[in-house]
């Protein structure tokens, strides 16, 4: 999921579309058919600058990305490397894919240019799944693996550092880390999927603590994180249970300690 302006943007598991809610009443508004994914997008972001939503097609035959301008609802389609999972949009305004077969990070203009290609080989570390770029240029990946790994690495793909099963921490190992998100103290947040948990870790990637929800909301396997600034929210998506899109206020309070 994503949001933009006062819109929030959700795909699901095989569907063929994008559903799009109010960001005040969190109301349906509409569906945006999108005929070209072929088993529902694996991945969606959002750019403020274009004006466009961008969504990963996972089938290993077809690997692509699809732009949805939406002022007018036309869409672009290019082809990029197997397995585009987790995207986002990057400090040039443009869209970073995490293609895990291939073990790469792609970006790309807003047109569908190659701008770079980053290799993310580090030895031991499972399929990378999503990545976001720090304001150093760095970037925060999430490993789709158990033990779970969230690694920060340069330009060039090398590992600067790395939060896994060897990190020193009261909060146990992750399962499947998902869809990592920055703070604005500059800590990282990660949806532990395996561990029915969201957890927040600080930008040396040396301590974690739990992100303690309210106790009547129970979450199940969630999958994906979207931190709003602009509403001081945090939007959490499930992958099990009834599949819900859980939304938290006053979310700018997270820091590591």
């Amino acid at each position: 999921m994503t949001s933009l302006d006062d819109r929030v943007y959700v795909v699901r598991y095989e569907k063929k579309e994008v559903e799009i809610y109010d960001a005040t009443t969190l109301t349906l508004v509409r569906r945006l058919p999108v005929p070209g994914i072929s088993h529902g997008a694996s991945g969606i972001a959002a750019c403020s600058r274009n004006k466009c939503l961008y969504l990963s097609n996972s089938d290993w035959n077809n690997p692509s990305i699809h732009r949805e301008d939406l002022a007018t609802d036309a869409a672009k389609k290019w082809p990029v490397a197997k397995s585009p999972h987790g995207l986002s949009v990057n400090r040039d305004h443009n869209l970073l894919v995490v293609c895990s077969a291939g073990k790469k990070l792609q970006e790309y203009t807003t047109g569908g240019r190659l701008v770079r290609e980053i290799p993310v080989l580090t030895v031991g570390m499972g399929l990378p799944w999503h990545a976001i770029q720090l304001s150093t240029g760095d970037y925060v990946v999430s490993h789709d693996q158990s033990p779970g790994v969230v690694s920060v690495v340069g330009v060039d793909g090398g590992l600067l550092r790395s939060y896994g099963p060897a990190a020193s921490s009261d909060v146990g190992p992750m399962k499947c880390p998902r869809s990592p998100a920055v703070t604005k103290h500059g800590d990282i947040l990660v949806a532990d999927q395996g561990n029915n948990r969201i957890l927040a870790i600080n930008s040396s990637l040396t301590r974690a603590q739990l992100f303690r929800t309210p106790a009547d909301i129970q979450r199940r396997a969630p999958c994906a994180l979207y931190l709003d600034e602009t509403r001081d929210r945090m939007y959490i998506g499930e992958w099990g249970g009834k599949r819900r899109v859980i939304v938290l206020n006053n979310s700018s309070y997270i820091h590591v300690h």
